[in-house]
């Protein structure tokens, strides 16, 4: 529980901050808070989850999946999928109607021009997300077809891919204008940011969705990464919403009167990553990959440090295609894993560089991966740890082709998603890397046989054919202790005045979306 000596010690910084009560932003304005920002609010460059935490207030796709995880047309108002098959051809019609936040109509021309960012490696970094479509074919302003040369499982479990992006105005203004004053289509527009500070939002009066639409004017999404903070915020009113409550504090929420808690899975798989793939690196050798594995008391990592916010699980999490509930993570044995090490070569252990990420990127990421890196220490894996905050964090952990790479441990993680599929994931994750072709991006893996199974399953359009190869993937992926040790996937919980704020989460975004939101009379 939060004391009242430590809450009132964040109080300065809430004040140093800017941050004031929220009725000071007036009855039609929204204030919330979240932990940690998007690095660009350009859904083309777009490549992190957090990424996608503004960029879904602003910017939609042809499908989104509803507040029960179920996808749904969204700009697309219809599609089909013909041609051969070994050469599909996706037709989509979009909704008619549809406007940008400049009051300029959506056309098939718009998300051409999107399709041709997203495929370009001079500027997007997922470009193997548009690597099998071969042609993009515009039958009328309303309507396209997106031709395969081969087919694309992941096309349909990534919503289709592509962001609607304006084309007359991202050429106007360049990719560096169109980050600091973007347009999109979704349910808010953009007024101003203040990088690591705040964004704010107003509702777009000409969205096409009158259903499911915001009933406030103005939003202010406040960035405050430290928990305290955060919490100091929400307790004086200075925000009416808070994301990523810390898990030591929920039952102290609990007690809050006035205000609702909502825990969900995020949508995050985390990981350890090992740099497996460097000839001198001791985590080249499988039984030092599986001490690792054997090293760290996950359960009890959850229980004491996530407050038990988090499920294990072993390569799927239950409802993913290809989950398989007989495969069990790796059990906490320090004994195997000491054995393992000196099998190896390694009787008095190794020191290995161990990356942290402090931004709490997910509750509690910083303690996790301390005391993942002290139960590694306890069995001769000794971490020289380097803490580090999103961007460098980040940095560290993707593949660069000219750049310095990760070298030893990093706390990562990847997004299954919601409902979650590893298919992209896993291209990137356990996937050799391949600069320029999209394989690989934060990958530290290299074996064949993973190689041509992930490709494979990308190819399967049967869903029960494309289990089974995730599945062979899954088995093989533990088995070799590649593409990352399992951890667990966190719950996250957010929090909102119930008599101020009346929020539907909607999974887009990792449920950090606003697609409907009003404030109370």
């Amino acid at each position: 529980m939060l004391s009242r000596r430590a809450f009132a010690a964040g109080l300065p910084t809430l004040a140093a901050l800017g941050i004031g009560p929220a009725l000071a932003q007036g009855s039609d304005t929204l204030t919330v808070a979240l932990g940690a920002e998007s690095t660009t609010l350009d859904p083309t460059v777009a490549a992190a989850g957090v990424d996608y935490y503004m960029i879904n207030d602003l910017f939609e796709q042809m499908l989104r999946p509803d507040p029960g995880g179920q996808r749904i047309n969204w700009l697309a108002e219809s599609w089909t999928v013909g041609g051969a098959p070994d050469k599909p051809i996706i037709d989509i019609t979009l909704r008619e109607g549809v406007l940008f936040h400049d009051n300029t109509p959506l056309t098939s021309a718009d998300f051409e021009f999107a399709y041709q960012l997203m495929g370009d490696p001079k500027h997007a970094r997922n470009v193997h997300q548009q690597a099998d479509v071969e042609a993009f074919e515009i039958v009328d302003p309303r309507r396209f077809r997106l031709h395969f040369k081969q087919p694309d499982a992941l096309y349909l479990a990534l919503n289709f891919t592509l962001w609607a992006v304006p084309k007359k105005y991202y050429e106007q203004v360049g990719r560096e204008g169109f980050n600091k004053a973007p347009i999109g289509t979704g349910p808010w527009k953009f007024v101003s940011r203040s990088v690591h500070e705040e964004l704010r939002l107003e509702a777009f009066e000409g969205y096409w969705n009158k259903a499911h639409r915001p009933r406030v004017k103005n939003l202010v999404i406040k960035v405050i990464p430290e928990d305290l903070t955060r919490v100091a915020a929400f307790k004086t009113g200075a925000v009416d919403w808070i994301d990523a409550v810390p898990p030591s504090m929920l039952s102290d929420f609990a007690k809050l009167p006035g205000v609702s808690t909502r825990t969900v899975a995020s949508g995050n798989n985390l990981f350890l990553n090992l740099a497996a793939d460097l000839p001198n690196s001791p985590l080249k050798d499988v039984r030092v990959r599986r001490a690792v594995a054997l090293a760290v008391d996950m359960d009890a990592i959850i229980k004491k440090v996530l407050f038990g916010q988090g499920e294990r699980y072993s390569e799927l999490v239950s409802g993913e295609p290809g989950y398989d509930p007989t495969l069990t993570p790796y059990p906490y044995d320090p004994k195997q894993a000491r054995e393992l090490l000196r099998d190896a070569g390694y009787p008095n252990g190794f020191d290995v560089i161990c990356y942290n990420l402090t931004t709490p990127r997910e509750p509690s990421m910083k303690e996790m991966g301390e005391a993942e890196f002290a139960y590694l220490s306890q069995v001769g894996i000794r971490c020289r740890t380097q803490q580090l905050e999103y961007g460098a964090w980040i940095t560290t952990g993707l593949r660069n082709p000219t750049g310095p790479r990760m070298d030893g441990i990093i706390s990562w993680m990847s997004g299954h998603g919601v409902p979650p599929d590893p298919g992209s994931a896993w291209a990137g994750q356990i996937h050799t890397y391949m600069p320029n072709a999209g394989w690989g991006g934060y990958s530290f893996s290299a074996d064949p046989e993973l190689d041509a199974l992930v490709e494979q399953q990308r190819r399967i359009l049967d869903p029960e054919q494309r289990a089974a190869v995730l599945n062979k993937i899954a088995h093989l992926k533990h088995e070799r202790v590649l593409g990352g040790i399992t951890t667990y996937r966190p719950l996250v919980t957010f929090a909102w005045r119930t008599d101020k704020v009346d929020w539907t989460p909607w999974p887009a975004g990792y449920w950090r979306t606003f697609q409907e939101v009003a404030l109370k009379a």
